[in-house]
């Protein structure tokens, strides 16, 4: 049966220089459970690109059970902010932000999430582990690596690289009458190496690279066991999951990694009903990759580069990083460092940057600026996809 959350409706107060406010309503009771749990819907959307989240009833944010694991699987600070961004963005596919509410995932614990990123045991390690608790269960899904093999530790992991860095759970609530709420969908987000770390015998820090072919192909099989799991969790074998794949780049990278493929799991299955591509990247500008593959963007991001060179003495360069999805540019976010002497210099750039890049980034694009010096952030310049006027803020 399907978990139901008791939810207090809440009506979003705007008051002029006040924080929003919430006014509860009647508690309504949990038609599955002994307990009810009161629940509040900001009333508020940002935009159609985000879902509004479900918070408790002292407006906080219910965290997973798993908070805080992202941290020491994922590589870059770029890849963690990427997996949850990206992870939503697919659930927009089947679970509308119209229609469906989020709340971090509830269901994949701490402990449960350790244990499935541990390696298989071999059978001699599963023996030694039953022999001290005859309750133990292996539940790793990285490939089992036998250390009392005759081969070298170099070779055992390049053969039997860890694939699984992280697993990530989305919830999504849908209403099922005026007052309450009920789990309507499950998205899961496995984040897969694309770089394998490790030390030799000597203590020395060594790499494996992994083919996207075979992180695919392992990454399904693995991703077949995840949903197989999930659906014998009390509550969710009704429930219909997204599961999708995402590479995660080296440790080194300055652009984060991408889900490059999704499978569905059917409400009343136990198995993926059929994989579907993604087709979504992000290129550092400049590089070489940027230049080898999208070479209208890189003459087009040089335009700004040039002009910002051509009149301003103080500057020292600037990075973009694209969003591509299908093989078009979406956002293009540029970190420009200045040097200032005052505050005049900050605005008098800000407006001539912004000019500039109205200019130059045609209007299906979205585009983020952020203007730093070695004092800090200065100003942002944010322009969405399809508005005419940018948001722009200089820090005092």
């Amino acid at each position: 049966m399907r978990k139901i959350i008791a939810l207090t409706l809440s009506t979003l107060l705007l008051l002029s220089a006040c924080a929003p406010k919430f006014e509860k309503q009647q508690e309504i009771v949990n038609e599955s459970e002994d307990t009810t749990e009161q629940a509040i819907i900001p009333k508020y959307q940002i935009s159609d690109q985000f879902y509004r989240t479900v918070l408790t009833e002292d407006n906080q944010i219910k965290p997973s059970e798993s908070r805080g694991l992202v941290v020491s699987g994922l590589n870059t600070r770029y890849d963690i902010d990427e997996v949850e961004r990206g992870l939503m963005r697919i659930a927009q596919d089947t679970f509308s932000p119209d229609e469906y509410f989020f709340q971090e995932g509830q269901y994949l614990d701490r402990q449960t999430v350790q244990s499935w990123l541990n390696r298989k045991l071999t059978p001699e390690q599963l023996q030694e582990k039953l022999n001290e608790d005859q309750n133990f269960v292996d539940l790793g899904l990285n490939p089992s690596i036998d250390k009392t093999a005759d081969a070298t530790l170099t070779d055992l992991n390049q053969e039997s690289p860890i694939y699984l860095a992280h697993i990530l759970e989305h919830n999504y609530l849908v209403e099922k009458d005026e007052q309450t709420v009920e789990l309507g969908g499950i998205v899961i987000g496995l984040a897969l190496n694309s770089v394998h770390y490790f030390k030799q015998e000597q203590g020395y820090d060594r790499e494996v690279s992994i083919d996207r072919s075979v992180l695919e192909k392992e990454g399904k099989k693995i991703a077949e066991e995840v949903v197989r799991r999930v659906k014998l969790i009390d509550g969710l074998g009704n429930i219909p999951i997204v599961v999708a794949l995402f590479e995660q780049q080296s440790k080194s990278s300055i652009v984060p990694g991408n889900f490059f493929t999704q499978g569905n799991v059917k409400a009343d299955s136990s198995s993926i009903d059929k994989w579907s591509d993604i087709n979504e990247q992000y290129y550092l500008f400049p590089s070489d990759e940027a230049e080898n593959e999208h070479r209208e963007d890189v003459v087009t991001f040089n335009r700004l580069k040039d002009s910002i060179a051509q009149f301003f003495p103080n500057y020292t360069g600037i990075i973009g990083k694209g969003f591509y999805k299908d093989d078009t540019l979406q956002q293009m976010t540029v970190e420009i460092p200045m040097q200032f002497y005052g505050k005049s210099e900050v605005i008098g750039f800000t407006q001539y940057v912004t000019n500039e890049a109205l200019e130059i980034f045609p209007n299906y694009i979205s585009f983020q600026m952020y203007i730093s010096s070695v004092r800090g952030q200065e100003s942002i310049v944010i322009r969405e996809a399809g508005e005419e006027e940018p948001f722009v803020h200089i820090f005092q």
